[in-house]
């Protein structure tokens, strides 16, 4: 029986492994997926993604089933209920600032037609195919998410620094960091 070789990030992680096997890179063409992820990598920031995964489901069913227009008017009751949830991240900045973010979201939405057409002008409108064979390889940022991010900062988002936003550009398929050897990488190319 022949072993999947994984990126090196999922071993011995069963819900990590799904995730890369199922999720991770594959290019994602829906605003309300986006969102999902933009909010998700926010939540991770200083944390494991291994956290977040396990978390997920609490932040699915808190934040409204990742909802930018409900979420966007959570009152501030809302906010300190979903704070005493021990399923979400309990960080007051992190937990405003998804409303924060649902607010700016749709109005990059309003403006672009689309979260999706927004972001993808980062990269040149179309996934980046990047080629490293080990994970040392991988940059934390690059100077596509350095001005993704800059961007989002200078419309009001939050929780979207360079390194937050390359981890969001892998986890939507904006970039194939699969490693090559990775059995994904090729089913990725696009």
């Amino acid at each position: 029986m022949s072993v999947k070789k994984r990126c090196l990030w999922v071993e011995g992680d069963s819900l990590s492994e799904k995730y890369h096997d199922k999720e991770w890179g594959v290019p994602v063409h829906s605003d309300r997926k986006l969102f999902e992820f933009l909010l998700l990598e926010g939540a991770q920031a200083g944390l494991s993604w291994s956290t977040i995964l396990k978390k997920r489901e609490g932040y699915r069913k808190n934040f409204a089933d990742f909802d930018p227009k409900k979420v966007a008017r959570f009152s501030k009751k809302r906010l300190q209920k979903i704070l005493r949830d021990p399923s979400v991240v309990r960080n007051r900045l992190k937990v405003y600032g998804a409303v924060q973010n649902a607010k700016a979201f749709l109005s990059v939405q309003k403006e672009w037609g689309s979260f999706e057409k927004y972001s993808l002008q980062f990269v040149g409108g179309r996934s980046k195919q990047n080629r490293f064979r080990k994970m040392t390889d991988i940059p934390a940022t690059t100077k596509e998410s350095d001005a993704f991010s800059k961007d989002l900062k200078k419309r009001g988002f939050t929780f979207v620094g360079s390194t937050i936003m390359y981890a969001h550009m892998q986890a939507v398929g904006m970039a194939n960091d699969h490693v090559v050897s990775c059995f994904r990488y090729r089913n990725l190319i696009l």
